[in-house]
């Protein structure tokens, strides 16, 4: 089994002008059903393009539609495997913001705990069973990241889902939920190019709008997104 990743973030990390930092995505367990969803997402677009009279040089994504053709696009995404962090910034300790590899460091630990959360999630539904997956692909949305922050993200997802952590303070160590797992990979991807890097750019957009409105709690409730909120 392979499993793809898509992903994206809604917002600024930066406490003192932002309330909430998202990130939101959406995962396919087969090469199949991946390439599906692909043509179906792109059909939806097509169809949003034509109502909104976008330019072919402007992309469907969140800040260049209505609310309804967000919406439109939402919910053609149905019956997708979805998943979403929220950041509530006030609530992250003052010292992370200090210099840009804390931040960093920060929300890379946030995202794989999302992304942990619904793997645990399909797991425990019966869609994945772990010693049959074999690689995992990242698709992340490319953004100002420095090449090391690149490879550390590479290199936490690898060591989280592929190697197993340790904690030094309690002197224990986490196994990989994937035991046979022989590839994790991250690929910084240009949202122009990359379908359903906009679909997560979509997804992103409606958690961060329910996380303003202050009603997480009903959204995770009554959709099938699953949300985990940090700190």
């Amino acid at each position: 089994m392979d499993i793809y990743v898509y992903s994206d973030e809604s917002g600024v990390f930066d406490k003192d002008n932002n309330d909430f930092f998202v990130y939101g995505g959406l995962m396919f367990l087969s090469k199949n059903d991946h390439e599906n969803w692909k043509r179906k997402y792109l059909n939806a677009e097509r169809t949003i393009r034509k109502i909104e009279q976008l330019p072919k040089k402007i992309e469907v994504k969140a800040t260049a539609i209505s609310n309804s053709s967000k919406g439109k696009l939402y919910r053609s995404l149905n019956h997708t495997e979805k998943f979403g962090v929220v950041v509530h910034e006030k609530k992250v300790h003052p010292k992370i913001y200090t210099d840009k590899k804390s931040k960093q460091r920060y929300l890379d630990y946030v995202y794989k705990i999302g992304v942990k959360r619904k793997f645990e999630n399909l797991i425990s539904r019966g869609l994945i069973i772990p010693e049959e997956v074999e690689n995992i692909y990242f698709f992340v949305d490319e953004h100002n990241t420095a090449t090391n922050g690149i490879y550390e993200l590479q290199e936490g997802l690898e060591q989280e889902f592929k190697k197993g952590t340790y904690n030094y303070n309690w002197q224990k160590y986490f196994p990989p939920i994937f035991p046979s797992v022989c590839s994790v990979r991250v690929n910084y991807c240009n949202s122009e190019k990359k379908t359903l890097i906009r679909s997560a750019d979509i997804i992103a957009n409606r958690l961060r709008f329910y996380a303003t409105q202050n009603n997480l709690y009903t959204f995770n409730k009554k959709t099938e997104i699953n949300v985990v909120c940090q700190p």
